[in-house]
């Protein structure tokens, strides 16, 4: 059910962050770049980055030669974890060979030899410091980890401990590094649970945010002297919606710590030992696993589709909007918060959505189109174009109505339809198995960022009673959680604008 991630293709990666000359000019904390645009501006010629193994480039380079010339900490791997599998330049030789025999063996050698030109995902790491948190705008994995935790201390001092142990852990983390040196005592435990030792960091992010209890509890009580930077947004929280059978335990939370990685195993390591750091001061309320990305925050990631077969989030901000897009929808602003602690901050919106695909699956494919609003193949509205043409939601066909029907999901949740609103989503599916009759146990890990909840998410979420799609869904979890800017060079933990 956890399958390992599939390697992404070189334009779907980081170049900055594999050590490409080309993309030196971005600081750390930088929202990420398309590749092709960042070459784009740059003066080095293409052949240049590929020689330097930009993984943007790879697909430019001669074979053999990109895993090479990794810069910086990636050059330290040298050959990759899964060039070693796949073999060197011997195997690429036969599979050559064999290519040549064409038919059904030509296939299978042209998979080993593409294989070998990939670059590694385990060696992607992204900086925990800057403006804003990693795990926003970065380039979406494929794997997520997300837990809550419930705070059991009232001392303030030790909560903060607590912040500076597990900022100091998720940047170790983050570089591929243990959380602590193994001991060589026998009679204590390791500093480190080991599961994730010499994996690399797999392009891990760990991202920090504080529910409204953390702030004031269910009884009024303000026990971190903190109650009176606590936003009205996050205070009025999200509203009983439409088709929701919300499981309390699988709810909101003090503090959540959403972890994303292109391996399972990173992330859960991640989960694993910042649980275990916080033994006696926080304990885990729940947690959720993701497998596969159903949205992207790159123009050069492809976009994916959900449980229903469908493209997901065709209209998501990304990374390479302009930054006053990103600024009036995504980020908070001077003056969103008080004591303006959260500047550079967002707020993170989860709704965990059962989907009913059996019931689904029986829906001939006109219909499932009229109720998303898109062509299920190309993932075009039905109004005509391709998947990234604007819905024409006044176009009608020859009966006289609209080509997109009015209920559909693209035309309820459309910006246009709800002020303009828009949101950056980063869900994930999610497969828990099947109930006792048979049914798969799976949906949608909805997971949205947004500068004010109750602007752009809560109206929205609203409509949906609308939805022709809500007949096939089943809300049963829910949560909010307000987002610290990044971490600060000089600062001790995130958060600490809040404390300070």
């Amino acid at each position: 059910m956890n399958d390992a991630p599939s390697p992404r293709k070189p334009e779907e990666l980081d170049p900055a962050a594999m050590g490409c000359p080309a993309h030196a000019h971005r600081g750390e904390g930088a929202p990420a770049t398309s590749a092709e645009g960042a070459h784009a501006a740059s003066s080095a010629p293409q052949g240049e980055n590929a020689a330097a193994g930009c993984p943007a480039h790879q697909g430019k380079a001669e074979t053999g030669t990109a895993m090479q010339t990794l810069t910086g900490k990636a050059a330290a791997y040298k050959i990759s974890r899964r060039g070693m599998l796949l073999g060197t330049g011997a195997i690429a030789a036969l599979g050559a060979a064999l290519g040549g025999a064409g038919g059904f063996k030509a296939g299978h050698s042209y998979g080993v030899a593409k294989a070998q030109v990939e670059a590694d995902v385990m060696q992607i790491s992204y900086p925990i410091r800057g403006t804003n948190q990693p795990g926003i705008l970065t380039p979406q994995q494929q794997q997520m980890h997300t837990a809550a935790y419930t705070i059991t201390t009232d001392r303030k001092e030790s909560l903060i401990r607590l912040l500076k142990q597990w900022t100091l852990a998720a940047e170790r983390m983050m570089n591929g590094e243990l959380i602590g040196q193994y001991k060589t005592f026998r009679d204590v435990p390791p500093d480190d649970t080991g599961e994730a030792d010499g994996l690399g960091p797999a392009a891990l992010t760990v991202t920090f945010g504080f529910g409204k209890t953390l702030f004031v509890t269910e009884d009024g009580k303000d026990r971190f002297g903190i109650k009176h930077k606590m936003p009205k947004e996050l205070a009025e929280g999200i509203h009983r919606m439409a088709a929701e059978k919300l499981d309390p335990n699988h709810c909101d939370g003090d503090v959540v710590i959403q972890v994303c990685s292109e391996d399972p195993m990173v992330a859960l390591h991640a989960i694993h030992n910042l649980t275990r750091i916080g033994f006696g001061t926080a304990s885990l309320k729940w947690s959720q696993l993701g497998y596969g990305r159903t949205s992207s925050t790159s123009t050069a990631q492809k976009t994916p589709r959900n449980l229903f077969g469908f493209k997901d989030g065709t209209n998501n901000i990304k990374a390479q909007d302009p930054q006053s897009e990103l600024n009036q929808h995504l980020w908070i602003q001077p003056g969103d918060t008080p004591s303006d602690w959260a500047v550079g901050g967002s707020y993170l919106c989860v709704r965990k959505i059962k989907q009913f695909m059996e019931v689904w699956d029986e829906l001939v494919l006109s219909e499932q189109e009229a109720i998303i609003g898109r062509n299920k193949i190309t993932g075009a509205p039905l109004s005509g174009g391709d998947e990234f043409t604007q819905p024409d939601f006044e176009k009608k066909g020859e009966d006289g109505k609209p080509l997109i029907p009015e209920d559909s999901h693209v035309a309820v949740v459309h910006p246009s339809h709800n002020s303009g609103a828009r949101m950056l989503r980063r869900g994930y599916n999610y497969m828990e198995g099947n109930d006792k009759l048979g049914r798969l146990e799976g949906g949608l890990f909805f997971v949205a960022y947004v500068r004010n909840p109750q602007t752009n998410f809560v109206p929205v979420l609203a409509n949906m009673v609308g939805d022709a799609m809500t007949e096939y869904l089943q809300h049963v979890a829910s949560g909010l959680w307000i987002i610290p800017p990044g971490l600060k060079d000089g600062q001790d933990y995130v958060g600490q604008t809040l404390f300070e």
